[in-house]
């Protein structure tokens, strides 16, 4: 299938590694050019290089007021138009309600909360009709995840917020979406595996719960995560996408 993604633009946050580079990885491989981002400006260098010539990296932090609006003028610059944005962030910090600090909150609160509103609304506004706002969420968005407090707190929010804008911009022609990874086979899961201080374990009983009995690749999560920025996707808006081999008990 065609994504006509030839010659599109898209600001992949995120995207030195794990879900936001297996995204940018698939947007590229289709035809389109992008901006990467990340906090260290040496992994930012070095995962655009990779990506090949369709893509720029710029060293980036959500949590900052100012990067929204550079991204989004580094896109016309550079490639002379915008037509989409995948807001990936990392994690927040793991733990118990006991555990996490006022400061893990607020932390978690600026990057993944904050952030992701702010570069939604920066890039909402220099969007026209056909432009896309993807979110990678999570499936804390509808279950609770044990032993992920705050991105428990953050993720569903963050959804209402996504539903809201799909409603506000959808008269312009503007779609959002959000995809939400489960046990994707990343760092950031296996490190989350690691805490239980027998990894193998834990993966093993995680799979278990899994009806595709496995954990899922990065590819996997990028084709569905393209495929929503795509025009091929042009009549869906407003939806959370799970992309988790059946481990959400609703429909």
């Amino acid at each position: 299938m065609d994504l006509e993604l030839k010659d599109r633009v898209y600001i992949v946050t995120g995207a030195t590694r794990g879900l936001g580079n297996a995204t940018a990885r698939e947007l590229v491989a289709d035809g389109a050019k992008v901006i990467i981002t990340g906090r260290d400006e040496k992994r930012v260098e070095a995962a655009a290089a990779d990506l090949g010539p369709d893509a720029v990296g710029f060293a980036a932090d959500n949590a900052e007021p100012a990067a929204a609006q550079r991204l989004v003028d580094a896109a016309h610059e550079r490639f002379g138009r915008l037509d989409g944005i995948l807001i990936s962030v990392g994690g927040p910090a793991p733990g118990f309600v006991a555990d996490n600090t006022d400061e893990q909150w607020q932390s978690a609160f600026d990057s993944v909360f904050l952030g992701a509103v702010r570069l939604a609304r920066t890039a909402a506004a220099s969007l026209g009709e056909g432009g896309v706002i993807g979110f990678v969420l999570s499936g804390s968005v509808h279950e609770p995840i044990a032993g992920l407090t705050i991105s428990n707190g953050l993720r569903p929010g963050l959804a209402g917020f996504a539903k809201s804008l799909a409603d506000e911009l959808g008269p312009r022609g503007i779609r959002v979406v959000g995809v939400l990874p489960a046990r994707i086979d990343t760092d950031r899961v296996r490190e989350l595996d690691a805490l239980s201080g027998d990894a193998e374990a834990s993966r093993a009983a995680a799979e278990a719960r899994i009806p595709l009995r496995r954990y899922g690749t990065p590819q996997e999560f990028g084709r569905t995560a393209a495929f929503l920025l795509s025009p091929a996707a042009s009549y869906l808006t407003g939806i959370m996408v799970p992309v988790d081999g059946g481990v959400r008990h609703g429909f």
